[in-house]
């Protein structure tokens, strides 16, 4: 992860239905938009999701009501075995990879895979020993907060930091977890609140319909994109409708590149491009009409007028009540 560059994660999540095809397709489609990482979720069903679990609302109207969460989420399930194929997918075409482990087996199975960030989502932030499992990998970690406030945000952190992790390699996303987010939900300058708070590096999981949300965030100092997209927003699943199909994700990664460019050093100063201007923009002193030598310049013979390659305005009082040195005919330069 580039400090001047922000890092943007496609997320997959569970997008792929639980097909290693529709996966390695969703890697190569990450990497033709331009994301940095794409990022699945790892999981034994069994081991996250309890019989009595209910559904959120959200998986409910874009799932079959007659299923419980865990027979919706076995349907979503990759093997690990499917895991290191994807992970050999995106060496191989040159992005990072990147899955969610929602589990301790997840965890410790990622870890041998070779996994560098380990991203830990909104729904462990009070997961105490799945906290300490992953403090101690030392490895870059990515914190969710969808749901928290700053105490539970100031307790994850604190057990990452405790459990072996520095707090330099930890970024702290700005989230919210309902899908989609009403934009008056989203928050968005609670990212330079986690900032100062935390003095840490942030970042914005987004969960809103458009792209717009993620570019402000960028704007405001978001050093990390994580964004959900789909192949198409129209197949089977819970995440599929809060997804970008792939036209609009490489649209989004276009614009926050720009934006990027677009936000400079902060210093107020001409540009290099825009200097060529100054001339033309600006103004001068000139002859409001024919003026003979020794006459006296007064309001009413002289103005200002473009180009500014002549005396600047600014000093109009110091020109005023002076005498011409020459003839100057209308227009012209003083």
């Amino acid at each position: 992860m580039s400090k001047d560059k922000t890092f943007i994660i496609a997320e997959a999540g569970v997008n792929h239905n639980g097909s290693l095809e529709i996966a390695k397709k969703m890697v190569e489609v990450a990497k033709e938009c331009g994301a940095d990482a794409i990022k699945f979720q790892t999981f034994k069903a069994e081991n996250v999701i309890s019989k009595i679990a209910p559904k959120a609302e959200y998986q409910k109207q874009t799932t079959s009501s007659d299923e419980s969460q865990l027979e919706m989420v076995k349907k979503l399930e990759l093997s690990f075995e499917h895991f290191k194929e994807l992970k050999d997918h995106c060496d191989k075409i040159g992005i990072t990879f990147i899955s969610t482990p929602f589990d301790f087996e997840s965890i410790y199975f990622l870890r041998d895979l070779g996994m560098e960030i380990f991203k830990i989502p909104s729904g462990e932030i009070t997961n105490l020993p799945y906290l300490e499992k992953i403090g101690r990998l030392n490895k870059k970690v990515i914190l969710s907060t969808g749901m928290a406030d700053l105490g539970e945000i100031e307790d994850a952190l604190d057990i990452l930091i405790q459990s072996g992790t520095p707090r330099e390699i930890v970024t702290i996303l700005h989230c919210n977890t309902e899908y989609p987010t009403p934009y008056e939900d989203v928050n968005v300058l609670a990212i330079k609140t986690i900032k100062e708070a935390f003095k840490v590096k942030v970042g914005y999981s987004d969960h809103t319909p458009g792209i717009e949300i993620p570019i402000a965030a960028v704007a405001l100092g978001a050093t990390v994109i994580e964004k959900h997209f789909t192949l198409d927003r129209s197949m089977p699943g819970p995440d599929h409708k809060a997804s970008l199909e792939p036209h609009e994700l490489k649209a989004m990664i276009i614009a926050i590149r720009n934006v990027e460019k677009a936000l400079g050093n902060g210093i107020k100063r001409p540009s290099p491009s825009e200097l060529k201007n100054k001339p033309i923009a600006r103004k001068s002193i000139v002859a409001k009409k024919d003026i003979k030598k020794g006459e006296v310049f007064t309001q009413e013979n002289i103005t200002v007028k473009r180009p500014g390659t002549g005396i600047s305005p600014m000093r109009w009082y110091e020109v005023l009540g002076t005498q011409a040195q020459r003839d100057y005919k209308e227009d012209e330069l003083i």
